[in-house]
């Protein structure tokens, strides 16, 4: 009894984080009756159904791009997520953005480490409806934590993933384990580590580190572009730009 009761305790003291679902059923009413490009789908993991917007390209293609959110948003989001889930189906790419695990409002970023482990199954999802319609190349262009996320997932996982965009990723977390350095040591496939020259602290302070743990990947490579913040305000077009020539390069 006394075992028992402990063990209640606990899991009271300790619970386990998971995705804040009833935000995400909020996002997805708010946005899929709203999406003008690209259509609705519903993936599934164990036990879930998460959001997804697939978004054709312009031209018959057999390219595939997973596009990945930061914290505590959605897959149609105006700010880096939106512009590249639409205007890269003009150079040829298939997008799927997909809805990540996300915590309330209040949330700090530290809080989403106990989610990582539903980072696998969403991209897994998103890799197999990709290859569905016949994609035979894949990429991931991920935005700030939706970039450290998609890291520790190529960094831990059998995945079928050929290149990574990580726009705005930082490398400050203190559990080693999701640390964006970490999981770039791991990460052998072309990666382009893209951020803005008025980025966050976090983006810039930790740029030589996550360059410092790529040594070992020649297909690594670091872009600034001058007057960028994190977000991207008005610099759209060099931000697609840019992604668009460096994986016409790789």
């Amino acid at each position: 009894m006394r075992i028992v009761s402990y063990l209640l305790l606990v899991c009271v003291m300790c619970p386990v984080m998971a995705s804040d679902v009833a935000k995400e059923k909020r996002w997805a009413d708010q946005i899929v009756d709203s999406i003008l490009d690209g259509e609705a789908y519903w993936l599934k993991t164990d036990g879930h159904e998460f959001l997804s917007i697939y978004t054709e390209a312009e031209e018959a293609s057999k390219k595939g791009m997973i596009v990945v959110h930061g914290t505590g948003i959605h897959p149609n989001w105006d700010q880096v997520v939106k512009p590249v889930r639409v205007e890269m189906t003009a150079n040829g790419w298939n997008t799927l953005s997909i809805q990540m695990p996300i915590l309330p409002n209040e949330a700090e970023y530290a809080e989403y480490v106990p989610l990582y482990p539903e980072i696998a199954p969403r991209v897994q999802a998103a890799e197999d409806f990709l290859l569905e319609q016949g994609m035979t190349k894949l990429v991931i262009v991920a935005h700030s934590q939706g970039a450290t996320m998609s890291s520790y997932y190529l960094a831990n996982h059998k995945h079928r993933i050929d290149a990574l965009v990580a726009v705005g990723m930082g490398a400050t977390q203190t559990q080693s384990h999701v640390n964006s350095a970490g999981s770039l040591k791991k990460i052998n496939i072309p990666v382009l580590d893209l951020y803005g020259d008025d980025d966050l602290p976090g983006v810039l302070e930790t740029a030589e580190l996550r360059q410092s743990s790529s040594q070992h990947n020649k297909a690594y490579s670091q872009q600034v572009i001058k007057g960028a913040e994190h977000f991207f305000d008005d610099k759209n077009e060099e931000l697609i730009e840019a992604i668009n020539l460096w994986l016409k390069q790789h």
